[in-house]
């Protein structure tokens, strides 16, 4: 084995890893797995320029980079289709800024092909065995069951990624933390990033956290049963508190498999207190509304995104549904907090899957 040495990048795909763990690489000719972890270097630079690191620090790069990465599978539209290779790989792609790596499937015709990541070594313990972020969760699984009533979850949707989700879970963070309540947040599905959680600690969520915590760079292809588990491990976590709340981000759209699992399942519906709907404009949204009574029997309790910035979209909207919908952009903080505080508008049949 090598010793690694100072002067890498500590990307946010590796949150779940202390520093200290990261000495050793070892030259492995073996298939990677999900949250493998290898020290690599940057062979040429693609759509990514940069790599965020676990303070949430956004590093340049250059072609000689040397940094940790993890192996992950990516779904992103306005991006990367990406998955762990099969095999072993002398150089994979940059799927994701938060230094996740992969093996491109497809991509968006707009962005440049990836950033190509020459595979340096797995990154090993004193005993040479290759070190995966799955094996060091910072939250560790729970047996207690969850104990009622509890922190009433704001459960925020949408109809793709960049739909506006984020940017109105960060409105929700802000307006219930002005009321004096104790936030926490969570983003439980997507590809590790530390932007949006963050933002939604800027507005005043704590603890926040999500999937990375738990060791998982990615919840892309993920069966159905870690899913429920990133879930239920984050809501025994931080939402036992009646008197808190807990603002939740599923990453996508709601058609996306990830997405569509955890909104099917009834012990999520169940602890649904108010739903968010975003969307990037009034006919995207109008569409979503159908879905999510159609495949979910879920009617959100309220409709923000992108299309909340529009007085025209807003119109539109006006024409097909009676639902409110706030500007999380410039958000109408007694408009917002009387809609999170009060209780439910629609009563929940979950279905049964």
């Amino acid at each position: 084995m090598k010793r690694i040495k100072q002067g890498y990048i500590f990307p946010s795909a590796a949150l779940a890893l202390k520093r200290m763990q990261i000495r050793y690489y070892q030259e492995m000719n073996k298939p990677p797995k999900l949250g493998d972890v290898v020290f690599g270097e940057i062979s040429r630079i693609g759509q990514h320029s940069s790599l965020e690191n676990v303070s949430g620090r956004i590093h340049a790069i250059h072609n000689g980079t040397r940094a940790i990465f993890v192996f992950g599978n990516r779904y992103a539209p306005d991006y990367y289709e990406g998955q762990v290779p099969e095999d072993h790989l002398e150089e994979v792609d940059l799927l994701a800024r938060s230094g996740m790596i992969g093996q491109m499937l497809t991509k968006n015709a707009l962005i440049k092909d990836p950033t190509r990541v020459k595979i340096l070594g797995y990154v090993c313990n004193q005993d040479g065995e290759v070190i995966n972020t799955q094996s060091f969760p910072r939250i560790a699984p729970h047996t207690r069951v969850k104990k009622t009533p509890r922190a009433g979850m704001i459960l925020v949707c949408g109809t793709s990624m960049n739909s506006g989700k984020s940017v109105a879970a960060t409105a929700c963070c802000r307006v219930l933390t002005s009321k004096g309540y104790a936030v926490r947040a969570s983003k439980v599905t997507g590809t590790a990033s530390l932007k949006d959680i963050l933002s939604m600690n800027d507005a005043g969520a704590h603890p926040y956290t999500d999937f990375t915590y738990l060791g998982y760079p990615s919840t892309y292809l993920l069966p159905k049963e870690d899913l429920l588990s990133i879930f239920n491990r984050l809501d025994l976590k931080y939402a036992n508190n009646p008197r808190n709340y807990w603002v939740v981000e599923f990453a996508d759209g709601i058609i996306q498999r990830e997405t569509a699992m955890l909104l099917l399942a009834s012990e999520v519906q169940k602890r649904i207190h108010k739903l968010i709907f975003c969307a990037s404009d009034a006919f995207s949204a109008i569409g979503g509304l159908g879905i999510l009574k159609d495949e979910f029997n879920l009617t959100p309790d309220a409709i923000s995104g992108l299309c909340s910035r529009s007085p025209l979209h807003i119109r539109e909207l006006a024409e097909f549904t009676d639902i409110p919908v706030f500007n999380s952009a410039d958000v109408d903080i007694e408009q917002l907090s009387g809609l999170l505080t009060t209780e439910r508008r629609v009563v929940r049949q979950p279905i049964a899957v």
